[in-house]
């Protein structure tokens, strides 16, 4: 049955991929994998015909959803709707293949064998290019190496926090690293659990930093509504408007 042989085939890469971060790829046999699924060894073999298979099944939907959203991001145009497009969708990968990164990072010498090491090569590169922008010189370069570098860590050292609140807290490391936020953000108390900077009474801010300023044109410039770009920095759209007109 088709349907059954599927189920079956997932199962197999949902316990060896849980194996493979808690013990190791190396340390775990394909009989330690049959014996998690409550399967023979020789069904084992039936769906998949080695330990190696079932590493590509488990590492190449990450690879293929990491050069996808670097590519979509690469299409929007302005270098800051393109830096922040590669930025979210960096993290946005990473957390989903949370346990898949794991698994890799728990035996090190799989990030060096083709052809994962090649891709995982050329997604970072892509992405250290598509942060750093067109035209930057050195100094952005390597700020634009330390923003990507930065995202894919806390993923897997604070496994326990939401998703939702390690995004976030992600995404304002990266501003903060570009320059993008102002002291409100470094000085507002750890667990405000805030997504946007607020003002001194605790309302919006009513005006933007120069730097949020520049990238608010660049937004309305690739096509984001005002609406959109309130949001972003956790302002009112007069605050946005009064922005796009100087």
């Amino acid at each position: 049955v088709p349907g059954a042989t599927q189920a079956t085939s997932q199962r197999i890469l949902d316990a060896a991929r849980a194996l493979f971060a808690a013990r190791g790829y190396r340390a775990t046999s394909m009989q330690a994998v049959a014996d998690r699924v409550g399967i023979t060894k020789a069904a084992l073999y039936y769906h998949f015909a080695s330990k190696d298979e079932i590493l590509r099944h488990l590492t190449l939907p990450l690879l293929d959803e990491l050069e996808e959203v670097l590519n979509e991001a690469e299409t929007h145009g302005a270098p800051e709707a393109v830096r922040w497009r590669a930025i979210e969708g960096y993290v946005d990968v990473h957390l989903r293949h949370r346990e898949t990164l794991s698994m890799l990072v728990r035996d090190m010498t799989l990030l060096v064998q083709a052809p994962v090491a090649e891709r995982f090569r050329a997604a970072i590169t892509l992405a250290n290019d598509l942060v750093a922008g067109p035209g930057c010189d050195l100094e952005e370069r390597v700020r634009a190496c330390q923003v990507v570098a930065g995202l894919g860590d806390p993923v897997l050292l604070f496994r326990d926090v939401p998703v939702d609140r390690l995004r976030r807290l992600i995404l304002d490391g990266a501003r903060a690293l570009l320059g993008d936020a102002d002291l409100e953000v470094a000085e507002r108390p750890k667990d405000a659990g805030r997504a946007h900077p607020r003002g001194r009474s605790g309302g919006r801010p009513s005006a933007l930093s120069e730097a949020q300023a520049a990238q608010a044109r660049l937004m309305h410039a690739s096509g984001r509504s005002a609406d959109e770009i309130a949001e972003r920095f956790g302002v009112s759209r007069a605050t946005i408007y009064r922005c796009l007109k100087t």
